[in-house]
Order: C-alpha cells, then structure tokens, then sequence
C-alpha cells in the first residue's frame, strides 16, 4: 500500500513506523515547508492519504484528496463544526473519508464503556459528572477532539445535561468559568502536562461515593497503529467511515 503522510510531526513520524513495519511504503511526507507541491495529480500517487495536519489546514487537505479520489484518513482534531459540510462534499465527490478523533483501539472500547455507564447513570441524578483530560504541552486544542467526543456520547444519554463547557487548568478565568457553569453542563477540565500522550477520565461524584473511568495511553503507538489499520480498511472504498465500521 503506497501513503502520502498530510502533516509529519511526531504523530505522522509514528505512523509512518507502524506502516514501514507492516510493508507499507510512504510516497511522501507534507509538513509546512513542502506543502505548496500538494495538487490532485501528486496525491494520486497513492492508495491511501493519512492526514494528521492542524485545525487551519485539514478541511483544505480533505477537498483535495477527495477532488483526487484517493481515500483519507484523518485524526486532526479542532475543525469539527464543518464535519457534516465535509462528509457531504466527500459523497458529492464520490470519495473515501475515515475520521476518527481518537484512532486508540483501547479508546474504542473506552468510549463504548463510556456510553454504557451513562446510560445507567441517568437514573441517578444526585452523581455529577464531569470530564477531564490531560495531554502534552504541544497539543495546540483544549478541549481534546477526544474529550469532546466522549461528553457528547454522555449528553446523549443523560437527560439532565444538554451541552458541554471548556475549562482549561492553570489559565486566569478557570475559577471564573467554574462559577459559570449551568446545571444542565458537563464541565470539561483540560490539562497540559509534559510528557503526557494523553489521559481521559470520566469523574461522577456524589455525596456518598465517586465512580472514574480512566484511560491512558502510555505513547502515541496505539493511536498510529489504529490509523495505519483505518487505512488499510480504506484502500478501494467510497463513502464516510468511523470506528465503529473498522471495529
């Protein structure tokens, strides 16, 4: 399987280590410096397009690897308001998109645990929940796409909460933003601490008792391993993807 890496920071670096292992081959590396080559005819050299760029970059890179018509996964966090605008330009395209906010087999099943446990503690109103998660100095997003995702599948299970907060650990206004706080929202505590590759934990906390659940990820490996999977899943295929069809 030939890949062209869209974005080669430390994440694009492990991945292409997991694609190397496996027998793949890396047609090219983008960064900041090469990315005025990118056109339809270079990124037609390969199979597949994994993309790990920024917020400002990856809508721009997903319309041309979907006018190219070679499939792309992505891991970028941080432009997730324009997905449904994404996921349709790729079916108007007649492309391949794999999006994933989190490619960690063990955050799969994580979040599924995630969604089971709200779901019971919906019945329990007096447990209040809330969301932290710490990561690396780098990460340029607070809250973590991962974070984000994660609350969401609780809203939709817990009928007294309907939208979520952002408060960073550390900054001037997190007091402030913790007297802010509505009953109907799940406050998303977000910590950079190096080195940390990254740690999701669900808290609800009553009065008598506290229930957590807790990932972490003790290196960026898993995270490429899933993505250099999502790719292979891809390779020949039209449509929008996620974790739930490569699983």
């Amino acid at each position: 399987m030939k890949i062209i890496l869209l974005g080669y920071g430390k994440m694009g670096k492990a991945i292409e280590k997991i694609a190397l292992e496996r027998k793949h081959s890396i047609t090219a590396r983008i960064d900041a410096d090469n990315r005025d080559s990118l056109n339809i005819a270079f990124l037609q050299q390969a199979d597949v397009i994994i993309e790990f760029s920024t917020p400002e970059t990856a809508v721009e890179n997903y319309r041309l690897c979907f006018a190219a018509q070679v499939p792309v996964v992505s891991g970028t966090t941080g432009w997730t308001a324009q997905q449904d605008t994404v996921s349709a330009a790729c079916i108007a395209a007649d492309s391949g998109f794999f999006y994933a906010s989190n490619f960690s087999i063990g955050v799969f099943v994580f979040s599924k645990i995630n969604t089971l446990l709200a779901k019971l503690m919906n019945k329990l109103p007096d447990y209040a929940v809330s969301v932290l998660e710490t990561h690396h100095t780098q990460k340029v997003d607070a809250p973590s796409g991962t974070a984000i995702t994660l609350t969401n599948q609780i809203i939709a299970e817990l009928d007294r909460k309907t939208d979520w907060k952002s408060i960073e650990l550390g900054k001037p206004d997190a007091e402030d933003l913790k007297k802010q706080l509505q009953k109907t929202d799940i406050p998303i505590f977000a910590a950079r601490i190096d080195p940390a590759p990254g740690t999701h934990t669900i808290n609800y906390d009553s009065r008598i008792d506290s229930i957590s659940l807790t990932h972490t990820a003790h290196s960026r490996e898993g995270f490429a391993l899933g993505a250099v999977l999502a790719a292979e899943f891809m390779v020949g295929k039209k449509g929008v993807f996620g974790m739930n069809d490569l699983m």
